[in-house]
């Protein structure tokens, strides 16, 4: 039976817990309680993230040879890569980049004929970004790209591009040339998925 506070006032019901049910009780609100501060406190970060000039994207792209492995016969018609790109923002308007990741060169047949295969780049890059408005922008980049296959010549990379992004989306049209001992050049479309740090 219930048991009452004080005789005048019968509405006021005194709980009696058990000692287990009272140990069951004290972990469920520690439990709430946990969660209610993780939850907070991921919260505020993500606000505080969203005036990072930090930001990190990852990104695949494929892209068409140009100079000498296009050349009759070509040696490859096709590239596909991945990269992650770092992005520190000066101001609204410029950004600095850093970025690497791998290229591969798929041989044509007309290649493997004549005793060739296909072949990587590790591109090392560094550039800025000028944003023309809020998403779009103009960029320019300088690196060292290493040859993976015979040589392993490291190939000098200067590279202009256009894009569009937003907080998380990057789409890229650049063209990139690889130039010393011989050069070559790919114009690739590149979408990337980012976060801000």
């Amino acid at each position: 039976m219930a048991k009452y506070l004080w005789p005048r006032y019968p509405s006021l019901p005194i709980i009696s817990l058990k000692p287990q049910q009272m140990k069951n009780l004290t972990k469920w609100i520690a439990t709430v309680a946990t969660a209610a501060a993780m939850f907070f406190s991921v919260n505020v970060k993500a606000q505080i993230n969203v005036e990072s000039p930090w930001h990190l994207d990852f990104g695949i792209e494929g892209g068409i040879p140009t100079g000498v492995l296009h050349t009759s016969p070509a040696y490859s018609k096709f590239e596909l890569g991945g990269t992650a790109r770092l992005q520190y923002g000066v101001n609204k308007n410029v950004a600095l980049t850093f970025a690497s990741g791998y290229y591969s060169f798929f041989a044509t047949q007309a290649a493997k004929d004549r005793g060739g295969e296909s072949f990587g780049v590790v591109p090392v890059k560094a550039g800025a970004r000028a944003f023309v408005s809020d998403n779009i922008y103009v960029a320019g980049e300088v690196g060292v790209g290493f040859e993976t296959q015979y040589t392993k010549v490291k190939k000098l990379i200067l590279s202009p591009g256009i894009g569009w992004t937003d907080k998380s989306l990057d789409i890229g049209l650049s063209y990139e040339n690889f130039s010393r001992y011989g050069s070559y050049g790919l114009i690739a479309l590149r979408l990337g998925y980012g976060f801000s740090l």
